[in-house]
Parts: structure tokens; sequence; C-alpha cells
């Protein structure tokens, strides 16, 4: 045999290549299979759970028995809850993946797609579990069993045309289709955000007519529920995301992305829990009603939130390190299948909740004035003490005000960490100005707001003038830019995001100081001398409106002059003070005008309220004018001497600057100038 013919390598049997094929072929199906199945096992696990839940508590609270005559079928007994169910676990679908989208997840990557592909999914199955809900809350409302005849439509029809509670569910499915069509037609970063924002817009009606929207505590009920519905929205959601989109995510990137996720789910939680603690309190009312079937379900609502805090501490503790060393894969999948089911739990018994009779009476009967203007009786007489210790919680301001500070603090702890330095005298002006805002929003003047004209006009003054005068030094926008992370994926995390805003061309016209100090002392005037101040006082939207729109104005009017960060354009010194003194004009002008005023603002309310305590309403709106004139220009008062300060602060840095540069060169720029006179004085004298 010839030596070549030795040297050939010993052929295999197609047979045997067949079958290592086919081997491999299954083991690859096998693990595809595998794969699939962890990804199916959390939602549907949290499908499941939350069905046999809301199920199981419809019929341990009593929501679902009949009710007699005006009993409108076991449809819609049945049908409204878990369709409003869907419309819950749909609506966090939308909500976490845009969310996650937008602050964890890289548009350079096919993750960022693939999550606004899911929220678009979302958005389509919660309008069509929208409009469900919208036909069952008819039926429901009107005691009218389903039927498919022309008197039920006409009813219908009127249903979602001039009732609250139609019209809340009609918008609520009009915003998730429109959502459903932005989700497919927008994926730019930026515009996602506005998508984001009316997605969580679509929730608000709902909350407005929600199970705790007529109580007593109405304006309390309204805001806690809010904030409860997005809260476990972006929990769930998020979570939900992360499991469906993990096959786009590396090995590398799933750490990362978890972590990310980590962050917005604990602040998620202490918003659902102090939410949920602020509705339990309002509904349950004291410890013995806990006893009663509607108070057994809400604590294992809350127990169930307990075990899902502890999810999130293994989550940040312990499974996120483990994937970072590739040892988590498996512990990854059950925990979260497991955390799912929890979720779905939770989201059940909330849903049967909404349907369950409350130990505490949830619709206001009373019938004195400021009962039936308000829906809560007087407050007690307006005394120092009340004024000090009083309190009317508004839980979205608290929370902002809880946050600013945490976060604010955490950004210099690491600066120190770092090693760098962050001037004590900021940290105490911004916390004083949190403190203050949390004050004024949730404290003993926020106790008489809605009835005495002075309380709502020292509100204002305090949003736009004190407020912004404490919180301006602390120079928020420059601490984030140098203590948080920088993204280097092409996500956006915090950092980013505050950055894109503060340098918008938007957000540059807005701190122009003309333009800032044309909305801070021309939106007194179109505030209350227009329909807003009627929609501020009389509903609650309206009112957490002007307390943004009055602290945001403010601070960007004390930017123009003090400010710290940076913004596109500054006046001079001497402008900006010529700038306030007009500011200064307009406000003392606007107070003396309310104090001469011979009509009441509002008369139907501030002058209806039956109060037999306190000055007269004539007497109280004059002293809401001396506010207006007097606590609005102590602080600009302030104001120019901080800007006389700077000023004086500023030359003397200039100063300093030009003599350490003339140094630097020998005096070459005096003796240029010096030299300069010279040649002038030569060519005077050739002249003559």
């Amino acid at each position: 045999m010839p030596a070549s013919a030795s040297a050939q390598p010993e052929r295999t049997p197609r047979g045997s290549r067949s079958r290592r094929r086919g081997k491999l072929k299954g083991v690859s199906n096998y693990a595809g299979a595998v794969n699939r199945a962890q990804r199916v096992a959390g939602p549907v696990a949290l499908v499941v759970a939350a069905l046999v839940a809301v199920i199981a508590a419809l019929a341990f609270g009593g929501a679902s028995a009949p009710l007699g005559l005006s009993d409108p079928g076991a449809v819609t007994r049945w049908g409204l809850p878990i369709t409003r169910l869907v419309v819950d676990l749909s609506a966090a679908g939308v909500i976490g993946a845009l969310l996650l989208a937008l602050f964890a997840l890289s548009p350079a990557k096919p993750e960022f797609d693939k999550a606004v592909d899911l929220a678009a999914a979302s958005a389509a199955i919660m309008t069509v579990a929208a409009g469900f809900t919208t036909v069952l809350s008819f039926s429901d409302s009107s005691f009218t069993p389903l039927a498919a005849t022309q008197d039920f439509s006409n009813q219908f029809l009127q249903f979602v045309t001039q009732i609250a509670l139609g019209q809340a569910w009609g918008i609520t499915t009009l915003a998730a289709a429109a959502t459903t069509v932005l989700c497919f037609a927008v994926r730019g970063q930026t515009a996602l955000a506005f998508v984001t924002v009316l997605a969580i817009g679509s929730l608000i009606p709902i909350a407005l007519q929600g199970h705790a929207a007529g109580t007593s505590g109405h304006n309390l009920a309204v805001t806690s529920l809010a904030l409860h519905i997005i809260g476990a929205a972006v929990w769930i959601g998020g979570l939900l995301t992360l499991v469906l989109i993990r096959n786009t995510l590396g090995g590398d990137r799933l750490p990362t992305v978890l972590a990310r996720y980590s962050s917005l789910a604990l602040i998620c939680f202490i918003v659902v829990a102090f939410s949920g603690f602020l509705n339990a309190q309002l509904r349950v009312g004291t410890w013995a009603n806990l006893l009663t079937s509607y108070g057994v379900l809400v604590i294992g609502k809350a127990t169930l939130l307990v075990i899902l805090g502890l999810f999130g501490v293994l989550q940040r503790r312990w499974l996120i390190e483990r994937l970072r060393t590739n040892a988590g894969r498996g512990p990854f999948w059950v925990m979260v299948t497991t955390e799912l089911a929890f979720m779905g739990l939770a989201s059940g018994i909330a849903a049967a909740l909404a349907r369950t009779v409350t130990p505490v009476q949830q619709v206001a009967t009373g019938t004195t004035p400021a009962e039936i203007l308000t829906g809560q009786p007087l407050p007690p007489p307006e005394t120092l003490r009340e004024l000090v210790f009083g309190a009317n919680v508004d839980p979205i301001w608290l929370l902002v005000c809880v946050f600013g500070i945490f976060f604010y603090v955490a950004g210099v702890l690491r600066l120190r960490r770092r090693g760098d330095r962050w001037p004590l005298v900021r940290t105490i002006s911004w916390i004083a100005g949190v403190l203050v805002l949390a004050y004024i929003t949730s404290g003993g003047i926020a106790v008489y707001v809605d009835y005495l004209f002075s309380a709502h006009m020292a509100m204002h003054m305090v949003l736009t003038m004190l407020v912004p005068l404490l919180l301006v030094p602390g120079a928020p926008v420059t601490l984030a830019a140098r203590a948080i992370q920088r993204r280097t994926d092409a996500s956006r995390g915090g950092r980013e995001w505050i950055l894109l805003v503060v340098h918008s061309r938007v957000a540059g016209f807005l701190a122009n100081p003309f333009v800032a100090a044309l909305l801070f002392a021309g939106s007194l005037w179109v505030f209350y001398y227009s329909p807003l101040f009627r929609w501020a006082t009389e509903n609650h939207l309206g009112h957490e409106w002007m307390t943004a729109h009055f602290l945001i104005t403010g601070y960007l009017f004390v930017q123009s002059l003090i400010g710290i960060d940076p913004v596109p354009f500054r006046l001079a010194w001497p402008f900006r003070l010529l700038l306030l003194l007009g500011t200064m004009v307009f406000h003392a002008f606007f107070g003396l005008t309310i104090m001469t005023a011979s009509g009441l603002f509002l008369a139907d309310w501030f002058g209806a309220m039956g109060r037999t305590w306190g000055p007269t309403p004539m007497q109280d709106q004059l002293t809401a004018g001396g506010i207006a004139w007097s606590i609005g220009e102590i602080p600009t008062l302030v104001l120019a001497i901080v800007v006389a300060v700077q000023w004086s602060r500023s030359d003397a840095r200039e100063t300093k600057r030009k003599d350490r540069a003339s140094d630097r060169t020998g005096n070459a720029d005096v003796a240029e100038y010096n030299a300069m006179l010279q040649r002038m004085a030569e060519r005077d004298s050739s002249r003559r």
C-alpha cells in the first residue's frame, strides 16, 4: 500500500455523522425548550396567581355575592374585577417596559426594541381590557345586566359621555390605544419619555374614580391611590419585562440591567408601602376593623408586600453578585418566577379589595357647608399650635421631599468617599429648603388651605419665594453631574436625563432671565384672575399643578439671579438688580390690588364655608393681600442682598485674577498700557 494512502484519515461512516448531528440537534432543541419554559414560567405564574387570588378574595370578602333585585348579573360581578385586574397587569407591562427602556436599556442593542415591542403589545391588551371594563362598569353602576339591546347601547353611550366614571374609563381606553400606536411609531429615547408620560397619565382617571375617591379624605385617598397604582405598575412591569427580554441580554448585561431595575424597584417598594398604608388607614379606620373580611385581605396584601421586599433584598445583596460570577443562572429563574407569583397574588387581592365593602364608610355624607364643598369637616380654629403641629399630608410632595434629601445626601457622601469636596453650606441650604417644602405642603398651613384665602396665599408665597431661595444655592444639578456615574453603553441614567433636560432648548428658553421673570410675576395675575384659581381650589389635580407651577417658576427666577448651576445666559450684575426691583414692584402692586379689592375672590367657596371662628372672609382676604405684599417682599429683599454680595465677590475674584495674570507676565499688561498712553501723548504733541 502506498505511503500516501496509509496517511489518509479514517473516514467516519455517513450514518455516524447523521446520528451525531441528530444528537446535537436534540440537545439544542432541548436547551431551547428549557429556555422558552423558563421565560414563560414567570408570566404564567403572575397571571395564574393573580386570577386565583382575585377569585378567592372575591368569594372571601363577599364581593361576588348576588345583590338581590338590583343585581347586574354574575358576569358583571365576576367579570368586572377580573377585567380590571387585566387592565392593571397590562398597564404594568406598558409602564414597566417603557421605564426599563428609558433608564436601564441601551438603544444600541436589541434589548431596547424588544422592550418597546412588549410595551406596545401590553398597551394593546390594556386597550381591549379597558374597553370591556367600561362596559362592565356601566352594567355595575346602573345595576343593568348585560344585554345586546338598543336601550342598553343608548344608556351606555350616555354613561361614557356624561357620567364621570364612564368618562374616566373612556379616557383611559383612548390613552391606552394612543400609547399602542406610539410605541410602534416611536423608538427614540426622548420621544419615548413623552409616551411614558401618556401611559402613566392613562392611570390617573382610574385613581380619580377609584374605590377611595369618595371618602371624606378625598384628596389623600386620590393621591395615595394614584401613587399606589403607578408604583406597583413600575415594579411588576419592570420585572416582567426583564424576564421576557432575558434572551436578548448577554451574560454581562443581565447583572447590570438587573441592578438598575433593582434601584427602581426599591423606590417603588417605598412608594407602594407608604401609599398602601395611607389607603389602609382611610378604609380600615381602627385596629378592630382588621378582623373584618376587608381587614383580613389588607393583612394578606401587606404580608405579601413584606415578602416581596425580602425578595428585593436578596436581589441586591446576593443574586446580582452571583450573576456577575456566572453562578446565578438557575437561582435567577427560580427567584423571578417565585417573585412574579407573589406579585400576582398581591395584584389579585388588590383587585378584589376594590370591590369589597370597607369597614369605614367611603362616601361623605356631611351636610355642613364645608363638608359639602370640600368633603371634610371644618378644621379646628387657626391657632399657633395648629399651625406648628397640625398636618394634612400630601403623599406626593412628602415623598418628593424624602427622596430629595436622600439622593442629595447620598450624592454628597459619594463625593466625599471619592475624595472630592462639597461645601457644607450648600447641603444645609438644600435640606432646609426641602424641609420648608415638606411643611408648607403637608404641615399646619396645608390644613387651612381649602378654607382660608390667607392660608392659600401663604402657601403660594412660600412656594414661589422662600423655598427656591433655599433650594437654588444647593446646586442640585452640579451635584448630580459630579456624583452620578456616567453611563458608557448609550443608555440613560439619572445623570444623562438631568443634563439632557437642563441643556434642552425648552429649558434654555425658560431659564432666560426675562422669561423667568415674566413667568414669576405674570403668573400671579394670570392665575388669580382666571379660572385657574377656581380649578386649583376645587380640584385636587389642579392643586397639585398649582404647587408644581409656583415652585418651578420661583426656582427658575431665583436661579437666573443667584444660581450656581450652569445656565445658557446670565445678565450682568447691575441688570440683575434692576430685574429684581421690577418684580418687586409687580409683587407689591399685586398684594395692594387684593387688599383694596371690593369683591371676594371665589365668594361661593371661601365665603360659603360656614366658619364660626376666625376673621370674616373679607378680612381674611385683606390678610391674604398683606401676605402677598409683605412675605413676598421679604425674600425679595434677601435676594437683593445676596445679588449685591455675589456682585462684590465677583469683582474681587476678577481683580485677583487680573493681578495673578499680571504677576505671571511680569506686569506686561501694565507696561503695554503705559506704552499705549506714551504713543498717544507723542501723537498729540506732534500735531501741535
